[in-house]
């Protein structure tokens, strides 16, 4: 494929750029499906951050302790590409800096922050779920904006996800589900929904590498200013955490949060949307909420109960509907925003890392 005959932009993902034309020789489909097995394994190891956060959390480390450290590990190692990617480009910072600002304080601190504190208190599922919710919030505040309603296709996805909400939480009883941990998760999702409306803009200059360095600096600084303050409760702990069957050290599980769920994460995922575009990565990463189930199993030995994985799966495909919904209106040539939907392909929409 020929990236120089497609416009790049950055993805909703995780703000790598992506080539919007899909290509049809051979070696081109070739790519495609390398794309689509490199945007499956970034989506696993994106799932496994919430289980190696909860293993921490659970030996006494606070949620912005473990925040502080995953966001300042993975901006150091990031670092070492984004220099060189800067070189003799340095005035992009500056043209940039609210984009890179935005992305670290909301798009990673504050979103990091919530959803980490909502695995603390529910199932690591649970807590992606209602992450999961943003789409459908966007909806939401777009019908009441706007006062235009909604294609019938995302009424429908939004209604399904709605319905799948009250099966996750189980609101007959079946299920404790804490109270506050839920605010957490829906906080989660109304960041990363204020966040897509934020970075609604065309902006394909900055290098991705880049705006995923410099926004994870942002959010480290934040956290750790907020720290400072007495604001954010730090603590940490030398003890060893449980992986499954395994007792490992803290280091172990603090390795994989910042190595793995994040800075492979991030670059399996750059790698991903330039082969596959915006919005066919978009659809894959939402196996992250079925990796995220998964793993919590295996490491952590948490399975949501059956009306909640059932919820789950109501809540999946809400969004899918939403997302085709979107996806339809762009091929008729539906400017962004001219009626109600998500706004989930924006050039220079950054998902948060969960």
């Amino acid at each position: 494929m020929s990236a120089a005959s497609n416009r790049a932009s950055i993805s909703p993902r995780t703000g790598q750029v992506s080539v919007a034309a899909a290509p049809k020789t051979a070696s081109a489909r070739s790519f495609l499906a390398s794309g689509l097995g490199i945007a499956l394994f970034s989506s696993a190891v994106f799932g496994l951050s919430g289980s190696f956060a909860k293993a921490l959390l659970e030996t006494g480390w606070t949620p912005g302790a473990a925040v502080a450290v995953r966001l300042t590990g993975a901006a150091v190692i990031l670092a070492v590409p984004a220099v060189p990617a800067l070189r003799g480009r340095w005035h992009q910072l500056r043209s940039n800096w609210l984009t890179i600002v935005l992305f670290g304080l909301i798009g990673v601190a504050a979103c990091q922050l919530f959803y980490f504190n909502a695995v603390s208190l529910l199932s690591v599922g649970v807590a992606l779920l209602l992450e999961y919710l943003a789409p459908v919030l966007i909806v939401l505040w777009l019908w009441v904006a706007s006062r235009k309603r909604p294609r019938p296709l995302t009424v429908a996805g939004t209604l399904l996800s709605l319905g799948g909400l009250v099966l996750v939480l189980d609101l007959t009883g079946a299920v404790k589900v804490d109270f506050v941990g839920v605010l957490w998760g829906v906080a989660a999702a109304v960041c990363l929904a204020i966040y897509f409306f934020i970075t609604a803009k065309e902006n394909d200059t900055l290098p991705p590498i880049v705006l995923a360095s410099g926004g994870l600096m942002v959010g480290a600084a934040v956290i750790w200013l907020t720290a400072a303050t007495g604001l954010l409760p730090m603590a940490f702990s030398t003890a060893d955490t449980k992986l499954g069957p395994w007792t490992t050290p803290w280091w172990v599980a603090l390795a994989g949060l910042v190595v793995l769920a994040t800075v492979l994460a991030y670059v399996s995922g750059i790698m991903a949307a330039r082969a596959l575009g915006s919005k066919v990565a978009s659809f894959v990463s939402l196996t992250e909420v079925l990796f995220a189930v998964i793993w919590a199993w295996l490491l952590l030995g948490e399975l949501p109960a059956v009306i909640q994985l059932a919820g789950g799966a109501l809540i999946v495909g809400g969004v899918v509907l939403v997302r085709l919904d979107e996806l339809r209106s762009s091929k008729r040539g539906t400017e962004p925003g001219t009626q109600v939907g998500a706004p989930l392909d924006h050039a220079n929409d950054v998902e948060p890392v969960p």
